[in-house]
């Protein structure tokens, strides 16, 4: 799918260029099932538009008692699958919050996950739910040989979800997320991992992202005064260039726009100087935007202007 072009404002909602989700996403905020129901029952078999259009549904039902009622009066893969996610939100931010509750609230989850899991053997997707939860209770399988530091971590559950999609996007991003350092990871565990996952993955995958991803969550100008110089660094040059050429062709037979991918390699482009490879990524999104990686670095949208002014291209409030 290629995504449209940019009429001069941002198009911010997860959605991105699924309508279909979009017009789900409406209405289950409206309280009704059907939209939800044809979405994610097409993508039984697309493991990759099954978990964003679920983790997007959840996003709007989080707040709300859609997923049970949904759950209640029409039980099914689909209705389980969206009461997992829920249950999956709703845990992890009363575990930010430091919330008493968590502790049910992960039970509650994690019971969710199981059965939405027995309603879809096949599906990794209740397995990745499980594995986000993971980094609450600092799970310590050991790790597979061949890793420098050999970080203990949900290894199980990771390999149980690889064992249903070897490359999946989200079980990836939601494993390397348990070493991070707002979780309670250490530096040396998670550049650790994420090398590793990203050299294992093909070479036209969005996974080799994965240590430029880790860039960002270690940016700290408070600490390193020359922190934003790291992208320029010739590794990080190296690898964002080799994504540029191996990945981005494959994004026009999307399903719909990987806007965060995107958005992680745009920003390394740009950060390296790479102006004419960041302007084509920037096309390719067209309006779509998100948070990450630009909150980092100030106002999402402000950062997000300020790198496409630098590639030449049309912004919000340009003149």
């Amino acid at each position: 799918m290629v995504a449209g072009s940019f009429e001069g404002r941002y198009v911010w909602h997860p959605a991105a260029d699924d309508h279909e989700l979009a017009q789900a996403c409406v209405e289950v905020q409206a309280g009704r099932y059907h939209s939800a129901h044809a979405i994610l029952h097409d993508s039984r078999d697309d493991f990759a538009t099954r978990a964003h259009r679920s983790l997007v549904l959840a996003s709007m039902a989080a707040d709300s008692d859609f997923a049970e009622r949904w759950l209640a009066e029409e039980p099914g893969p689909d209705s389980a699958l969206l009461w997992a996610r829920v249950a999956m939100l709703r845990a992890l931010r009363m575990a930010d919050s430091r919330d008493r509750r968590t502790a049910s609230l992960l039970r509650i989850a994690e019971a969710a996950c199981d059965q939405a899991a027995q309603m879809a053997p096949k599906d990794p997707t209740p397995w990745v739910a499980r594995l986000a939860l993971a980094r609450t209770g600092r799970v310590r399988d050991p790790a597979p040989p061949g890793m420098l530091t050999a970080p203990s971590g949900p290894w199980s559950l990771f390999s149980r979800a690889l064992t249903l999609d070897p490359w999946n996007r989200e079980a990836h991003h939601r494993f390397l997320s348990f070493y991070f350092a707002r979780h309670g990871g250490s530096a040396s565990a998670r550049w650790d991992v994420a090398e590793f996952l990203a050299n294992r993955a093909p070479a036209n995958s969005p996974l080799r992202l994965l240590p430029l991803v880790t860039l960002v969550e270690d940016y700290d100008p408070r600490a390193d005064p020359f922190a934003d110089r790291a992208w320029g660094q010739r590794r990080w040059r190296t690898l964002a260039l080799e994504v540029y050429a191996r990945w981005l062709p494959e994004v026009p037979g999307y399903r719909f726009t990987p806007v965060l991918d995107l958005a992680y390699l745009a920003h390394a482009l740009c950060m390296a100087g790479c102006l004419d490879e960041a302007r084509t990524v920037f096309t390719t999104m067209g309006p779509y935007a998100s948070r990450m990686p630009w909150s980092v670095f100030g106002s999402p949208e402000e950062q997000l202007s300020k790198a496409r002014r630098r590639c030449g291209l049309p912004a919000p409030g340009s003149p």
